[in-house]
């Protein structure tokens, strides 16, 4: 039960955000893996199921305007356990970065990686209170 990656992908297929929890992989398949994935999802109409199954993961995407959120999980995790994840995921970002856009991410990427870690450790969703999450970021800011 782990989320085995998240990705933050715009429409032209660039990775602005990449973590990781399965450090089997070396940098170069991560790259590989981003490439397949990336593609395969980018390339989906809206009509089709937000769930696809790449080699030995299952990848869940939502689309958010020009941003595409993908988490790679193993079998036996639930799937709309995670596209809600997503989803908490986004607001919290949102409520942070007032409308959160592509160039935020580009520009606070620091922060976007401790949002991201304050919800998700070790492949386990551990905070989804958006007030919760954003507190120990606020403390950085302040001390910063």
């Amino acid at each position: 039960m782990t989320i085995k990656f998240v990705l933050l992908v715009n429409k032209q297929g660039q990775t602005r955000v990449a973590k990781y929890t399965d450090s089997s992989l070396t940098t170069d398949e991560r790259r590989a893996l981003e490439a397949e994935i990336v593609r395969k999802c980018l390339t989906r109409v809206d009509k089709q199921c937000n769930i696809v199954e790449h080699r030995n993961y299952k990848v869940v995407y939502r689309r958010y305007a020009s941003l595409f959120f993908l988490m790679g999980i193993d079998a036996e995790e639930n799937e709309l356990g995670i596209l809600e994840m997503i989803h908490c995921m986004v607001e919290t970002l949102d409520k942070w970065f007032s409308n959160v856009c592509e160039l935020d991410i580009m520009f606070s990427l620091d922060t976007t990686h401790h949002i991201i870690d304050e919800m998700v450790a070790n492949g386990c969703i551990v905070e989804t209170n958006k007030a919760n999450a954003l507190t120990p970021v606020q403390l950085l800011e302040r001390v910063s």
